[in-house]
């Protein structure tokens, strides 16, 4: 298995990118070529449990939306964006993204850009 790539399958709408020591699943449009993904929904899951989840946007996706907002007059009409779990990375395509997350599992700045969504519930816990 090639190490910088790490092993990577499609598992229902999930694509799965498996490190070392964690996890990253997209839910990417089934319809667009991975390396033209600019906008998907995404988790972090590391080994311990620990869940992060987030949305990357390209700055293209960025600019598509505050001009559609312009044209709708929301936010002040478009001129500021927002999400509250939001990565914007330059480029498109299921790489890019996950060298922008490997680095921030890396460094451990994934805490302050993703959300915590705490560890999955087991459904056959007896309560």
């Amino acid at each position: 298995m090639d190490q910088q790539r790490g092993h990577r399958m499609w598992d229902g709408p999930f694509y799965r990118v498996r490190r070392d020591g964690y996890e990253i699943l997209f839910v990417p449009d089934a319809d667009t070529p991975l390396d033209e993904i600019d906008d998907v929904d995404m988790w972090v899951i590391l080994d311990d449990g620990e869940r992060w989840s987030g949305t990357v946007h390209t700055l293209d996706v960025v600019h598509r939306n505050m001009d559609a907002c312009r044209e709708s007059g929301e936010c002040l009409g478009g001129r500021y964006f927002y999400v509250w779990d939001g990565l914007i990375v330059r480029d498109a395509g299921i790489d890019a993204m996950v060298e922008v997350v490997d680095e921030l599992v890396r460094t451990g700045d994934y805490r302050s850009v993703f959300r915590d969504v705490g560890p999955e519930e087991d459904d056959d816990e007896d309560a």
